[in-house]
């Protein structure tokens, strides 16, 4: 490859900087005496056929009401060479259930990028009160933490993964295997592109296509067995003029966090938050209803 052993390098920036920008139901869950999830939600995130829905005019689009979407990025326990900063990116780990099991109790269901697409573009019913769950970076604590906190609140996810630090240890982190990877796929999750080493999308040229998309979507591919769909953009930015690129390689949305949607593509600027490990569920919620 063109990049060689980037990962501890791609490490050190995802952890203090990783796309950085600047419920109705009566099936909520318990906890058993450890402080664990024990009871399971509704799985709302089903399957839906969207090939043969024509993507709709960006005015339809944007007068939708948005989805709200939570960005992750490492969930652990904080140690004391953590910074300020990096501490905006681990929510640690009681405090991640917490925050699940206050989404479950307030009735929140978990959808997934096929249903957010029919509802955008055909206004397609969701579940009451959808939320959509992302984590980006390939964290390995998202598959060996967060997947089955999950998988007991019968709720469903996105991956977003950088393909460089697949199986890698790093200085700050440990990052998923390929196996793992597929695992989260067959279990019903979508995986997503991150790029390869999450350079800045906006600063893409020449060959950067072919490095930052084409390379990992051929990985991602073969290690799922199914088409990469889905792109968040590192640290959340993009520019319009990279998203007839997306275009062309097939993806069909694309994530950003929080700045404002585009009025001509607002399928490729869906916006999301940041789920800062500082937010107490409370603060969490507040933040959800605030922010969509």
């Amino acid at each position: 490859m063109k990049y060689k052993l980037l990962t501890i390098i791609a490490a050190g920036i995802i952890l203090f900087a990783s796309c950085q920008s600047n419920s109705q139901t009566g099936n909520t869950d318990g906890t058993d005496s450890t402080g664990q999830v024990t009871k399971t939600a509704e799985n709302t995130s089903v399957p839906v056929d969207i090939s043969k829905i024509k993507v709709a005019d960006a005015k339809t689009i944007l007068a939708r009401k948005q989805v709200p979407i939570l960005c992750y990025h490492q969930v652990r326990n904080w140690k004391p060479t953590d910074g300020k900063v990096g501490k905006d990116y681990i929510v640690e780990i009681q405090n991640f259930k917490d925050q699940m099991k206050m989404l479950a109790d307030s009735g929140y269901h978990t959808i997934l990028p096929d249903q957010l697409y029919a509802y955008l573009n055909t206004g397609a019913a969701l579940p009451s009160k959808p939320i959509m769950l992302t984590f980006d970076d390939t964290d390995l604590d998202q598959f060996t933490i967060v997947n089955p906190t999950l998988k007991k609140l019968g709720y469903k996810a996105v991956y977003f993964i950088m393909t460089v630090s697949i199986g890698k240890k790093g200085k700050f982190v440990d990052y998923m295997s390929s196996d793992q990877i597929k695992q989260l796929s067959d279990e019903g999750n979508v995986i997503g592109s991150h790029t390869y080493d999450h350079k800045n999308f906006k600063k893409y040229a020449g060959k950067d296509w072919e490095e930052q998309l084409d390379k990992p979507t051929k990985r991602l591919e073969e290690i799922t067995g199914k088409k990469m769909t889905e792109f968040a953009y590192p640290f959340g930015l993009w520019n319009p003029e990279g998203i007839p690129e997306l275009k062309k390689r097939g993806f069909r949305m694309a994530y950003q966090l929080s700045t404002k949607r585009d009025e001509k593509d607002p399928l490729f600027t869906i916006r999301r938050i940041i789920a800062s490990g500082y937010w107490s569920p409370k603060t969490l919620s507040n933040s959800i209803k605030n922010s969509f």
